[in-house]
This record gives structure tokens, sequence and C-alpha cells, in this order.
């Protein structure tokens, strides 16, 4: 970029517009979605037959 640029800095710099607002995890709830994230992983781990 030039010094001729003359794009001010984003006014929406602090949010995420890409991500629903229905979607958005508050941050004292992060480590439950986490855990339960991992509760499913492990139940699809040991539920499909493990091929050698």
């Amino acid at each position: 970029m030039g010094r001729d640029n003359k794009q001010g800095q984003s006014s929406n710099k602090g949010s995420l517009p890409q991500t629903p607002k229905n979607q958005k995890i508050a941050p004292n709830k992060v480590r439950e979605e986490f855990a339960q994230e991992l509760a499913d992983l492990k139940k699809l781990a040991f539920k499909t037959p493990h091929k050698k």
C-alpha cells in the first residue's frame, strides 16, 4: 500500500460480524462448551469400529 491509501480504520474493529449473535458463547460458558464438545467426540470415537 502506498502513502496515498486513504482508507481509515474500520469502525467495527472489536466485533465479529461473521458470527451470528445466536451462535456466540458467553465468556463464562466457554469451558462448559468445550467439555461438551470433547464428550461428544469421545462418544463418537468409541462408537465407530477401529480398523487396523
